[in-house]
């Protein structure tokens, strides 16, 4: 009977044993396995001495206008924003490896901003992890509009500061009291996971809403972006913050003024398309039906003023080319990105003039005959127009306005002299 017990202890010591010597193979070999998965791309290891920053840093010596090509602005630029950036951006050295520089992160952002290349595409060049690249990019473009949107996508909230917009539309294209081209693009995405229609834009396509204000210089004054591809055109401004800041007076618009000449007080306002509601502080054309000659007049007037707004779209598209095509990431990252960009634009309008080639945007010859920027043919990528707007039921006033308006730009006091050559 003893013996009998102690060879059944025996066996189950034994078993005991045998899962225990189990179990302990089997964590071996999970730590294997996971040490092999993080240290098996030697390749990464070679950023340092071998990645794409070696040859930016090539071209900064040698080059300057390779290092433009390559991210879109001057070395001087490039160092401005990392002095901005780098407190944000830096990471610590660890003793199993040495961090991304905060140099590194601001290239590879601004290369993707550039070029649109994937996530892979960029970590191949930096010699970057996919996933390490695009936690980079995200992180960066929050930091980026964090510590710059108050000197470069600020939009203006004195009356002063309204004014010098105004007059650069007064100077430049002949519209006075205007504030700014109001228009809106849908920025095509890829379909978020379980999101069904709610993206969804009137062409079947998935996709956010960038609704900008641009000024006379092409530069964007007030930017929002992220309202879902499905919003009609009239709900998207009626939903917006520029709307409730307009309803309550939050901007401070300068109080009505008279137009040049004339003794005729009219309030300052935006211009915009079809797509948005006509109001006193909107103006939009005629409809574009059996027009008269005065409408005819005021709706070229109009157009000229409101294609800032086309161009500052086109330029963005084709110099930061990451909204080239369908952008395949989640709609909150794509805000990020967006808002990003437009600060970079804006910096590098203001800064560098060869950001924009002569040819890229709209252009009027000495007999104002208007010739198609390049981008017109290049597209716009991402971008796709809203849908043209509906009747809304303006009130008598902004419909007044609008008359008024239109007297004006055929007036001895507001007409320009090639204007009948261009209806």
């Amino acid at each position: 009977m003893l013996s009998s017990d102690l060879t059944k202890m025996e066996e189950k010591k034994l078993q005991l044993a045998t899962v225990a010597f189990a179990i302990a193979v089997i964590c071996s070999e999970k730590k294997k396995r996971k040490r092999q998965r993080i240290w098996a791309r030697l390749w990464l290891h070679g950023r340092g001495p071998q990645g794409l920053s070696v040859l930016q840093r090539e071209l900064e010596i040698t080059d300057r206008s390779g290092f433009r090509e390559l991210l879109r602005m001057t070395s001087e630029d490039f160092e401005y924003i990392l002095q901005k950036v780098e407190p944000l951006i830096w990471k610590a050295n660890t003793k199993f490896r040495m961090a991304i520089s905060a140099k590194d992160r601001l290239s590879v952002t601004l290369r993707f901003l550039a070029t649109g290349e994937t996530f892979k595409s960029l970590g191949f060049q930096y010699r970057m992890g996919s996933t390490t690249v695009s936690q980079i990019v995200i992180s960066t473009c929050e930091a980026l509009y964090e510590v710059m949107k108050e000197d470069y996508l600020k939009t203006p909230t004195s009356e002063a500061a309204w004014r010098a917009v105004a007059a650069d539309f007064k100077d430049k294209w002949q519209y006075p009291n205007c504030l700014g081209a109001l228009d809106g693009k849908h920025i095509s995405i890829q379909p978020p996971g379980h999101s069904g229609s709610t993206f969804r834009n009137y062409k079947g396509h998935f996709s956010v809403v960038l609704m900008a204000v641009v000024d006379a210089n092409y530069k964007f004054v007030y930017v929002n972006v992220g309202a879902q591809g499905r919003l009609s055109d009239g709900g998207l401004f009626a939903h917006s913050d520029l709307h409730r800041a307009m309803e309550t007076g939050r901007l401070n618009f300068p109080p009505p003024e008279p137009l040049p000449n004339t003794t005729t007080v009219v309030p300052y306002m935006f211009v915009a398309d079809d797509a948005f509601p006509l109001r006193t502080d909107l103006q939009k054309p005629f409809p574009h039906r059996q027009l008269d000659h005065d409408q005819r007049i005021y709706n070229y007037r109009l157009s000229r003023a409101r294609r800032v707004v086309e161009n500052a779209f086109g330029i963005l598209a084709n110099r930061l080319r990451v909204f080239r095509t369908t952008i395949c990431l989640h709609p909150d990252k794509v805000v990020k990105i967006t808002l990003a960009s437009c600060l970079i634009h804006n910096f590098l309008r203001e800064r560098r003039s060869e950001y924009v080639p002569p040819t890229l945007t709209d252009q009027e010859t000495d007999d104002h005959e208007w010739i198609p920027g390049s981008w017109r043919q290049e597209g716009q990528g991402a971008f796709h127009d809203l849908p043209t707007g509906h009747a809304r039921n303006p009130t008598q006033r902004a419909k007044d306005l609008r008359d008024l308006m239109k007297k004006y730009f055929n007036s001895p006091e507001g007409q320009v002299p090639w204007q009948e050559h261009h209806i």
